[in-house]
């Protein structure tokens, strides 16, 4: 299934251009990097995404914030710049700050847009509100005593507000009635000590059921955050008992470093949120879902990284398959984009003999006969169908022609062997194809 976009209708102007996107993982369109993930469901039912945006390889975010919305996690809505600091000076008392990981709370009608600056002596946590969940937010002002990044921000039942912050060691205190100050009297550190080892930054705070959940960046694995690691309380302020990982996302792409994200319940099932690496990059990262299960203890069990996200079930085999979807990457190869046709795409480029691509999972029903790819700039090789594994069952071969000037791109077809059930799809690469090549999309002919 092709992502798409197209206008809609926006009250807010230049303020909140907003576009409709059709996708899953990731659930933002070629072109837009949404990281940092904090995902809520505020009484109207439909969930909101609020995270960081990448824009340049030279630095980390951008100087606004988009947010994300959607009624069923397939369909997603995003309204461009809900929050800045460059441009809209009635936003903020102070500008050209780049602005890192948010979080969003509600409160007696006020929708509060809790941000963070690199500048490490001013402005470093602040707050801005707004009548609505998509924002404007405006009126941003500084919060004395959140002197690092990452905010995370939970309203409990009784209307108290908790704040989180901080890098290496996560920091909580309780927030004023107005929620635009912490009392600094409630300062703590939450964290039991097999929690605060595993702790990197990316605080995000959650209460479902009787249970806190404290989830965070968590650098226990591969010398650097690549997990979301997550803690247990029956107390906001804790102590929160470290259990362990929820999802990790090395393999996302060569360059990956880290993860931030959150969990949240929608229509009656529990959801990671999280991010991953593309374009060769530690920057340009993409929002991505998860459906996970709480036990009946609380704790969540480990999940894998998927294509088909929140979908929650493989996807049909026929459907065309962007090459931006790959879950796993292994090798040279990454997620970078093309310019064809005034049409952004993204796929799989800088491909070396050896590389893979993973797409989990796709459901063959029997009748699938064929495989078309669609590639650009291809020096030849072939592309290996295989199943559930690198080395799984070979069901077809791709030979990919070599460029032609006149024909920027090539569509190839070639016979594959019948198969049936739920599979992840390995697309192995071999011979000299070229670090120009570029692999649009696929999908499996019947």
């Amino acid at each position: 299934m092709k992502c798409r976009m197209k206008p809609m209708v926006s009250g807010f102007m230049a303020l909140c251009a907003s576009v409709q996107v059709y996708c899953q993982n990731p659930i933002v369109p070629p072109g837009l990097f949404i990281a940092d993930p904090e995902a809520h469901v505020w009484s109207d039912g439909r969930i909101y995404v609020y995270g960081s945006r990448d824009e340049s390889n030279d630095y980390w975010c951008s100087y606004s914030h988009h947010v994300l919305s959607s009624n069923d996690l397939k369909n997603w809505t995003i309204v461009e710049n809900a929050f800045a600091s460059k441009g809209a000076n009635d936003q903020v008392p102070y500008c050209d700050h780049l602005l890192f990981a948010p979080d969003c709370a509600y409160k007696n009608g006020i929708y509060y847009l809790y941000f963070c600056s690199p500048d490490k002596q001013l402005y470093t946590e602040g707050v801005a509100t707004s009548s609505s969940p998509l924002g404007p937010f405006k009126n941003g002002k500084h919060m004395v005593g959140a002197n690092e990044i990452d905010p995370a921000v939970l309203v409990d039942t009784d209307g108290q507000g908790y704040f989180l912050w901080g890098q290496g060691k996560p920091k909580m205190a309780k927030l004023s009635a107005d929620m635009l100050s912490i009392d600094k009297s409630t300062l703590t550190f939450p964290l039991d000590s097999a929690g605060n080892e595993a702790f990197h930054e990316g605080s995000s705070i959650r209460k479902i059921g009787d249970w806190y959940y404290l989830v965070f960046a968590d650098d226990s694995r591969n010398h650097k955050p690549t997990c979301l690691g997550y803690a247990m309380s029956k107390n906001p302020m804790g102590p929160y008992t470290y259990k362990g990982v929820i999802i990790d996302n090395i393999g996302a792409d060569p360059a990956v470093w880290n993860n931030h994200g959150s969990i949240e319940m929608f229509d009656g099932q529990c959801y990671v949120f999280y991010h991953r690496s593309s374009h060769n990059s530690q920057k340009f990262r993409k929002a991505c879902i998860e459906p996970v299960t709480i036990a009946k203890d609380g704790t969540i069990a480990e999940i894998e990284m998927t294509t088909q996200g929140a979908l929650g079930h493989p996807i049909a085999a026929n459907e065309v398959m962007d090459a931006a979807r790959a879950c796993l990457l292994s090798g040279s190869v990454f997620i970078s984009d093309l310019a064809e046709a005034d049409v952004l795409s993204e796929g799989l480029t800088n491909i070396s003999d050896g590389d893979f691509a993973v797409f989990k999972y796709l459901m063959f029903d029997g009748r699938e006969a064929s495989f078309r790819v669609k590639t650009s700039f291809s020096k030849g090789g072939v592309i290996e169908i295989r199943l559930d594994r690198p080395d799984g069952i070979k069901i077809g071969e791709c030979r990919l022609p070599g460029f032609v000037p006149e024909m920027p791109f090539a569509i190839t077809d070639c016979k594959i062997k019948r198969t049936i059930g739920k599979h992840a799809v390995y697309l192995v690469f071999r011979g000299d194809i070229g670090s120009q090549c570029f692999v649009d999309w696929y999908n499996f002919g019947r």
